[in-house]
């Protein structure tokens, strides 16, 4: 054990004299190739790092397949077909509207075009043209608004409010297209965060959510960012969200898991401490988070998103076994919390498999003693 924690002083030790310290929460600097601690991920039959998919936090075939044919053929149909689908108040959903706008705006950055080469996402611009009416299309694109917003410019400038004002607009125009969907009005909380909504706004657009879906994780997750110290809350404010949250989640919900993200969104910028993680308040939200996993459907679209946070964690709290028990059924997909705040989030979610891999072996555990 002694071994390990050496190397993953020097680990530390490099990221905090690092010239460009990356000011972010409890980042552990990326183990390079032929460190001890770079375990081959092969031996679990894990992904090579190179092969993550860093889209989506889990699979959704369906989706990738649509993706990958909207993009070949730069024809929305399917795009609209998939939507008009899939359940209005389920998770799905709204996490098949931001992959959409997603890659749309991935195509924008990619090719914003010119004279002589049409820009990037047109296929959006072609379904907002063709089908005014239709729901899914004005929610992809409210939402293509908002991650233009966040991407392009900075909170408090003229562009990036002229953007988001753009997108409350559409984000109202998609609420008339389908009055029992949720997901103009959990865009809209993006909205509310960069164009600073008074709380009695925010409380008006939370109570038209709660009454179309309850218990949504991913509105939930949306709506903590608003409660955050850094935003337009507090940290009282925001656990205070997510603890209530949790203590109303039906049976099998995962909203159990709510303090877990609270805590991580008010984790110091560097923390050093190991004993930290092991500290009752972390301790707490993640059995909180733990006992939501089991009690989960297995196919609940937002299960990866909590597994991926519970890896950052008992990997910090040193609870190896347990993070290996979250690896496996993760591993390939890094889009996700916490790895998504890295300019390489695969490359962020491989060091942290590694290390859990390490402390694993360093007591004891290898592949034949790891349950699938």
């Amino acid at each position: 054990m002694e071994i390990l924690w050496v190397l993953m002083a020097v680990v530390l030790f490099g990221f905090v004299l690092l010239p460009v310290l990356r000011r972010r929460r409890g980042m552990i600097e990326q183990v390079a190739p032929g460190h001890p601690d770079a375990a081959d991920p092969a031996n679990y039959g894990f992904v090579r790092q190179e092969e993550l998919d860093v889209r989506m936090p889990g699979p959704d075939q369906d989706l990738l397949d649509v993706l990958d044919l909207v993009q070949r053929t730069q024809d929305h149909r399917a795009a609209s077909q998939l939507l008009a689908g899939t359940e209005k108040e389920g998770e799905r959903r709204w996490q098949r509207v931001q992959a959409f706008a997603g890659a749309a705006s991935l195509e924008l950055k990619q090719r914003p075009g010119g004279v002589s080469e049409s820009p990037g996402g047109q296929w959006l611009r072609v379904w907002r043209a063709e089908a005014p009416k239709d729901a899914g299309g004005a929610a992809v694109h409210a939402e293509f608004l908002v991650q233009q917003a966040w991407r392009t410019s900075a909170p408090g400038t003229d562009e990036f409010r002229i953007i988001m004002e753009e997108a409350r607009s559409a984000c109202a125009e998609a609420a008339l297209l389908a009055p029992g969907d949720p997901v103009p009005y959990i865009v809209e909380l993006s909205v509310a965060r960069g164009l600073a909504y008074s709380q009695a706004e925010f409380d008006q657009l939370w109570a038209k959510i709660l009454d179309r879906a309850p218990a949504h994780m991913g509105a939930h997750l949306a709506a903590l960012h608003y409660w955050c110290e850094k935003w337009h809350g507090t940290r009282e404010q925001a656990m205070s969200f997510a603890e209530a949250a949790a203590a109303r989640a039906p049976r099998g919900s995962l909203l159990s898991a709510m303090p877990l993200f609270g805590v991580f969104e008010h984790l110091p910028e560097v923390n050093l401490v190991s004993g930290f993680y092991q500290s009752e308040v972390v301790t707490k939200a993640m059995h909180g988070a733990l006992h939501a996993v089991h009690s989960a459907r297995a196919d609940d679209p937002m299960l990866a998103h909590v597994r991926h946070l519970l890896v950052f964690f008992l990997v910090r709290g040193e609870r190896w076994s347990e993070a290996m028990q979250q690896l496996i059924h993760i591993d390939g997909h890094v889009g996700a919390l916490p790895w998504t705040l890295s300019p390489d989030p695969a490359a962020e979610f491989a060091v942290y498999r590694a290390l859990a891999v390490a402390g694993y072996e360093a007591n004891g555990g290898s592949p034949a003693t790891l349950s699938h």
